[in-house]
């Protein structure tokens, strides 16, 4: 198993830690930090706990760091120890890196006051030095913030444009979903529409051919004709509302499975070979399962012909006691989901008919190469 490093803050705090450690092992055996060795500790717990706060409040906890530097040097002399030494330069990364414009500027002024402080202690030290000792770190500075922040920057732009694609793809495939079930709603009403206009005509029929003396009879057979002539003014409404503009309103005559046949040869013409079979008896099915286990066929079949390549597709339909089984498969390049057209035609499509009837649907790349669909619709 492998652990996980410390980051962040939790690695500040170590750094902190370590600092106070090494400092006291430094001031009482090595004798590296020079003045009076209680004033000394304090400077360097000050300064542990600059490092240690530094990520939330770069610029206070780098200027207390470079300041507590300066007036230890001010009251005995420059140190050797290297705690105080990464201290100072933990205080100079963060005010390089995690201040803004304004915080990084006045960052540079406290170090020039830090080593302008410390000028004045003792031994005697010379201008020039002083001057390099702040120009240098404050070019060392500038770079790190260039580099670091550059690719910070870079970092952040590069996830917020994968969250704008994540988000428009998500926004395309609520699209798809929601034109495709109203494709579907349109569908179904041709289908409801049909079968209520053939009750309406054989109701009417019906009470025309009655004889005398069947008042009651002919009564329901008329509130049967109003009512599914309401109802069918009240779909044509609904359909308004579902249809985009510019599509026509006439009812269209609906696919079957009856018609897979016509299909496969269409797909045939057009350059895919493809073997259908039929497996038990076929049974009649419901107008919209009729229709859906169609267009299963049917978008399998296009997608093969679109993205399969030179290949062989297959249909199978087995008819099964309680509902019927449909698989389409083919031994090309295969079909990712990526592929799917996002105008209710793809996969999304498939999905939201078989979801409506409450069959089950799977899709996927075959082991032995080439795209399967397997879909499974309950009947009763």
């Amino acid at each position: 198993m492998t652990s996980r490093l410390p980051k962040g803050e939790g690695l500040d705090r170590i750094v902190a830690i370590g600092v106070v450690a090494l400092g006291q092992i430094e001031l009482w055996i090595g004798n590296v930090v020079p003045g009076p060795k209680a004033l000394a500790t304090l400077f360097l717990f000050v300064m542990a706990g600059c490092v240690a706060v530094r990520r939330r409040w770069p610029l206070a906890a780098g200027s207390v760091a470079l300041l507590a530097n300066g007036l230890m040097i001010l009251d005995a002399s420059p140190s050797q120890a290297v705690s105080v030494g990464v201290a100072w330069m933990c205080a100079l990364y963060g005010i390089a890196v995690w201040t803004d414009t304004r915080g990084f500027v006045t960052g540079l002024g406290v170090l020039a006051l830090s080593n302008l402080i410390a000028y004045f202690g003792p031994p005697p030290r010379h201008f020039h030095s002083n001057v390099l000792f702040t120009v240098v770190p404050a070019i060392a500075m500038y770079l790190v913030r260039r580099a670091v922040r550059d690719r910070q920057l870079r970092a952040e732009t590069l996830a917020a444009r994968a969250e704008l694609l994540e988000r428009e793809h998500e926004l395309r495939a609520n699209q798809a979903v929601a034109e495709e079930r109203a494709r579907i709603a349109r569908e179904l009403h041709d289908l409801v529409a049909h079968n209520v206009s053939v009750m309406v005509v054989q109701a009417g029929a019906e009470r025309h051919a009655l004889p005398e003396g069947q008042d009651s009879t002919r009564e329901a057979l008329t509130s049967i004709e109003q009512a599914g002539r309401q109802a069918l003014g009240e779909a044509r409404r609904l359909l308004g509302m579902l249809r985009r503009n510019g599509e026509h309103e006439g009812l269209e005559p609906q696919p079957s499975v009856d018609q897979i046949d016509l299909l496969v040869e269409q797909i045939q013409r057009a350059g895919l070979p493809v073997k259908l079979e039929l497996e038990g008896e076929p049974t009649p099915l419901p107008a919209g399962v009729d229709l859906c286990a169609y267009r299963i066929v049917q978008e399998g079949l296009t997608n093969a012909l679109k993205h399969a390549g030179p290949a062989h597709a297959e249909v199978r339909l087995r008819y099964e006691q309680r509902g019927l089984d449909i698989q389409v498969v083919d031994d090309g390049r295969g079909l990712s989901e990526a592929n799917s057209d996002g105008s209710g035609h793809g996969l999304i499509g498939m999905r939201e008919r078989v979801a409506l009837y409450g069959g089950s649907l799977e899709t996927g790349p075959r082991e032995c190469g080439g795209f399967q669909i397997h879909a499974h619709l309950p009947l009763g």
